[in-house]
């Protein structure tokens, strides 16, 4: 899968792919990651980028023009690559919408900067991005974040099989807890069940560690969850030893 970052400032998306999964993902050909300078696509000896608003008002807002010709040759080069804005007004990014962008076969990411970037931009993306309701200097970090949430969906990008599927999110809920060697820690011992060799009553402690950590956590979550009958009545548990603490 192909991942193009349309940017001002190329230098700040090399290192994050460079190493560990992602890194080595590369270097098998599972992923590529490229950034390229929007100020190869401006016209002119000063390769201008931005300019004054119409209306008056302060920075710069980013050129309409740059942009399209980058996206047309970019889409010329890897057709059926998605093109996505990232910007404060877009759609907030969850594990869905990973999982969906996921399916395609690359992603054009269009980073903004300084006050903004032209209203026309945004007749030549095909989705807009939020990673959250706050505002950054920049496109770079949040296209870099959906990357890396998508790129360790692809086939073979991690080591383990399934490593994916059970992470937070992945079935509505958030993950359980993990542990590893040793089994005792400053008198934070593991959990006898994890040590018990028996996969049917682990399967069931972590299911209910999901529900309750969710629960503790993220409330809401829980209202789109895929939920059986065992889960429910858990929670309805959960539910009223809470009143009982708080009366």
């Amino acid at each position: 899968m192909t991942f193009d970052i349309l940017t001002l400032f190329p230098q700040l998306c090399a290192s994050p792919f460079s190493a560990s999964i992602l890194g080595k993902a590369q270097q098998r050909g599972l992923i590529s990651v490229r950034s390229h300078n929007l100020r190869d696509w401006a016209e002119g000896r000063h390769q201008v980028t931005d300019d004054t608003p119409y209306g008056g008002g302060d920075g710069m807002v980013m050129k309409v023009d740059p942009v399209a010709g980058a996206l047309a040759d970019l889409q010329r080069a890897n057709p059926g690559s998605r093109v996505l804005l990232m910007t404060p007004q877009g759609r907030r990014f969850c594990q869905a919408e990973a999982e969906k962008l996921a399916r395609e076969p690359g992603l054009i990411f269009v980073c903004g900067r300084y006050e903004g970037i032209d209203e026309r931009v945004r007749s030549l993306v095909d989705d807009e991005y939020s990673i959250g309701d706050f505002v950054m200097t920049g496109g770079e970090l949040p296209a870099m974040t959906i990357i890396d949430a998508v790129a360790r969906l692809l086939p073979d990008v991690l080591g383990a099989a399934g490593s994916a599927a059970g992470d937070s999110f992945s079935d509505g809920l958030l993950e359980y807890p993990q542990y590893t060697r040793p089994a005792e820690f400053n008198g934070q011992a593991v959990p006898p069940v994890l040590l018990s060799g028996d996969h049917g009553a682990i399967a069931r402690w972590r299911r209910r560690q999901q529900l309750q950590r969710t629960f503790e956590r993220r409330p809401e979550l829980l209202e789109t969850a895929p939920l059986d009958d065992q889960d429910r009545e858990f929670l309805r548990q959960l539910r009223d030893d809470s009143r009982q603490t708080d009366g």
